[in-house]
């Protein structure tokens, strides 16, 4: 952990995602990163974590009383307090950051505000699942190289029309909330789990996607030359940024290939 960490929260969080890349899980570990709250990374921190997690997402589990099942990670475990008490377990990214954005002071001001965070959140998180599809558009099952010649369709698709309807709705955003945010924040006047969420998504797409997403810069600059450039320096998430425990993207939701990027 970071040096600036808050101490442990007690009970502490325990995120449960698959190491080695930043995925889904990522949202998550940067919104702790930002609030500076301690948390476990248990794949990446214990030897055998993983199978923490396939035992969790098993077909044959049935959750643990009092919780349900869990479709797939990320998953979050809020240990129990109490003896007789029950560790919580939640999942799906937009619930989890849902669910800690009050606790970790990254909601919003308001109940209006909590409401266009996560609204913004699920766009955000909208985008992340459409890069996934330029690699992956017929079957998540098979490998990329079977379904390349679909890939390239959707990739060029993705470029032209979906990449930028995304980010002039960031952009527009940005402009109505300048007032109050001045163009480094999506909501109010401080930092949300939306900032995070669509820093990451745009990190991730100028991995996969390097030489659509340099020429796109120009046209949006509201939101790369302030707020993506701004976020990053948060305390907190710049330490994290530069340290060992960021995974590097390579083969989850966001990975390079040069022939669907433009040409």
């Amino acid at each position: 952990m970071s040096a600036n960490k808050k101490a442990r929260t007690h009970p502490p969080y325990e995120l449960l995602y698959w190491p080695g890349i930043p995925g889904r899980g990522e949202f998550i570990r940067l919104a702790f990163e930002a609030a500076g709250v301690s948390y476990k990374d248990v794949s990446n921190e214990e030897k055998d974590g993983v199978k923490a997690i396939k035992a969790l997402t098993s077909p044959t589990s049935i959750g643990t009383s009092p919780n349900p099942p869990v479709f797939a990670p990320p998953a979050l475990r809020i240990p129990s307090e109490g003896k007789s008490a029950s560790d919580l377990i939640i999942y799906q990214t937009p619930s989890i950051l849902s669910y800690l954005g009050p606790k970790l002071n990254l909601a919003g001001a308001d109940e209006a505000e909590s409401a266009w965070i996560l609204s913004h959140t699920l766009t955000a998180l909208d985008l992340n699942n459409e890069a996934h599809d330029t690699h992956h558009p017929i079957s998540v099952a098979d490998y990329y190289e079977d379904q390349k010649e679909e890939a390239l369709k959707k990739a060029k698709n993705f470029r032209e029309a979906r990449i930028p309807k995304f980010l002039g709705f960031f952009e527009r955003v940005l402009k109505g909330n300048e007032k109050e945010g001045g163009g480094k924040f999506l909501v109010g006047g401080k930092l949300s789990y939306a900032d995070t969420t669509v820093w990451h998504v745009l990190n991730g797409l100028e991995f996969g996607f390097p030489k659509e997403m340099e020429a796109r810069k120009q046209e949006f600059p509201l939101l790369f030359e302030t707020f993506y450039a701004i976020v990053q320096e948060q305390s907190g998430l710049k330490e994290y940024l530069a340290s060992d425990r960021r995974q590097p993207f390579s083969m989850g939701v966001f990975r390079h290939y040069p022939e669907l990027d433009r040409q």
